[in-house]
């Protein structure tokens, strides 16, 4: 696609909840960071970064990403939803990477404005030689300011990538250019401030607000795994995901109690490796994907378990039924 060219004056609203970008050491103390600067403070550290736009900034949280949770996005949700109704023309949110994959997709189910939403953060905080935060807000203000990226729900930009939320993986624990997809690849790169997006994406229709409390449990394979912990989880959970091995396998010992707990509450089927496509009918082996499917699993498709989580989460939180949540995952694998 040709660059965008037609983003001036655009109102931008940076949210920021907190993370390694806003983290910082106290004056004259030694040791680790933590989040202390405020989103007027990461505004004020990249020069021209209100160029062709005037921005907005709300501080909504100042916590780690670890520390984030489904009410805080739940919350951010129904903000967005207002600004965006009040003439807001992008959005910028800020958090810590830890989780900005997961937050990255569950705003991705609920965002139904046209006015784009980029997530993005900082691998190396405000204290280390070569901080990234800047030129990440600087990339992802760029790209909210961009009309080309209108109505392409979630993106993350993170080393001048961008990439949608329903692909993005945090692959690397430290690296500035931790951020990738590996199924699918970047759908655009900032070049010289310029956003350029490769292709666009179908978008798919938003989940409605509320988002009711769910409780659904990921349960992963492990090599000689213990089938026990698969016991009673349907009495602490409305929900299940099992990041199975490969292309949806289990061991044989998983077969009947996952059985058992499908027939009670919903189990999605998803593979644990983080790429590629859970299987429908390639082998026959008790545990195999055609077994578990037969025996009432729901196939997670290409979504990874983590996504996989928070689609289950957000469809049984809308109070939908079996065959609702089977369609939901047949829509957006």
């Amino acid at each position: 696609m040709s660059p965008d060219t037609s983003g001036q004056n655009r109102r931008i609203m940076v949210v920021t909840l907190g993370g390694t970008i806003a983290m910082s050491r106290a004056s004259g103390e030694a040791g680790g960071v933590s989040p202390r600067l405020t989103g007027a403070d990461l505004v004020a550290a990249v020069p021209g970064l209100d160029q062709g736009a005037t921005i907005k900034v709300e501080d909504f949280r100042r916590i780690p990403g670890a520390s984030l949770t489904v009410d805080d996005i739940a919350e951010l949700i129904e903000l967005l939803q207002k600004a965006a109704a009040s003439g807001t023309d992008g959005f910028v949110v800020t958090q810590g990477t830890d989780t900005l994959e997961e937050t990255a997709y569950l705003l991705d189910l609920f965002h139904d404005a046209d006015a784009p939403l980029v997530l993005t953060g900082a691998m190396r905080n405000a204290a280390m030689p070569g901080a990234d935060g800047p030129a990440n807000l600087l990339a992802a203000t760029r790209t909210a300011a961009s009309a080309d990226a209108c109505g392409m729900g979630a993106l993350v930009v993170f080393a001048d990538e961008i990439h949608a939320a329903r692909h993005v993986r945090k692959l690397h624990s430290t690296s500035v250019a931790a951020f990738s997809s590996p199924s699918a690849g970047p759908i655009g790169h900032v070049i010289e401030g310029v956003p350029r997006l490769h292709f666009r994406l179908q978008r798919h229709r938003a989940l409605p607000l509320p988002l009711q409390p769910a409780v659904v449990e990921l349960v992963s394979t492990t090599l000689g795994g213990d089938a026990s912990g698969l016991d009673d989880l349907d009495r602490r959970a409305d929900g299940v995901v099992v990041a199975a091995f490969g292309v949806g396998h289990v061991p044989e010992t998983w077969v009947e109690p996952l059985q058992k707990l499908a027939e009670r509450i919903p189990v999605v089927l998803a593979s644990r490796t983080g790429a590629g496509s859970v299987l429908a009918a390639t082998y026959a082996f008790p545990g195999s994907e055609s077994d578990l499917l037969a025996r009432g699993l729901i196939s997670a498709g290409s979504l990874d378990p983590y996504k996989a989580r928070l689609l289950l989460l957000a469809q049984l939180g809308a109070g939908a039924d079996r065959a609702r949540v089977e369609a939901a995952f047949s829509e957006r694998r």
